[in-house]
């Protein structure tokens, strides 16, 4: 479960990115996050993830609360969250399959584990085949399964994908979400954030936008009105 409690964020700089946010998202629940640029969105994923803290209000995920982690804890909220990216962020030097095990390998899997994990999750997301390529070899959309394998392969309650598409084409844009969709029915809670409207349009899902630091509009239909901005 995911809380945002009256939530504000100050950089030092003076920006104002947050002015009082109010937003939940339930266990097995899948959403979108919306906005312009600098809308803040990206202030809302670095405290989710307990990068940033926030400047006032409290932040829930997971069970945890980031208003006021110890630093002791945060592995432990790390290991429930799996976070896919744009850019993929791949080790070059390492096939698809060592990419999806160092993730394993980070919170101390066994062996044994990675065995039996990594091979599930790579069929999940169809690249069974493709086990012993590196992502040189592989498609952009190719690339970003991995990613999302390496995401999921820690069995994580919550997913988040920042701009997940944001390097493909129409085509493998839409394979992602569905894929994204797919995991979400198997029980992860999803919160994708895009700019992407007409994607957001493909799915009836619950839209969540944002513009100036403040939550705008909040539907349960997959609509959302630009102009609203």
């Amino acid at each position: 479960m995911v809380q945002l409690i009256d939530v504000f964020k100050v950089y030092e700089n003076g920006t104002k990115a947050l002015r009082g946010v109010n937003m939940k998202l339930a266990s097995g629940e899948f959403a979108f996050l919306v906005g312009p640029s600098g809308s803040g969105k990206s202030t809302i994923i670095k405290l989710l993830t307990g990068e940033i803290a926030p400047t006032d209000g409290t932040v829930l995920v997971n069970g945890f609360n980031l208003s006021n982690i110890k630093m002791s804890k945060m592995p432990y909220l790390r290991r429930s969250l799996g976070v896919i990216f744009q850019d993929f962020r791949l080790i070059s030097k390492k096939t698809v399959y060592e990419n999806v095990a160092f993730a394993m390998h980070a919170v101390g899997a066994t062996p044994r584990e990675i065995r039996k994990r990594v091979p599930y999750v790579l069929d999940l997301v169809g690249l069974e085949t493709k086990t012993k390529m590196r992502p040189y070899e592989l498609s952009g959309g190719e690339q970003q399964r991995v990613a999302i394998a390496r995401a999921l392969v820690n069995n994580p309650s919550l997913i988040i994908a920042d701009e997940p598409t944001g390097n493909l084409d129409p085509a493998r844009s839409l394979e992602i979400l569905m894929l994204l969709q797919k995991i979400n029915e198997l029980g992860t809670t999803v919160l994708v954030v895009t700019h992407e409207k007409a994607l957001v349009d493909k799915f009836s899902k619950r839209v969540i936008a944002i513009d100036g630091g403040r939550i705008i509009s909040d539907r349960m239909d997959g609509y959302y009105n630009y102009e609203e901005e």
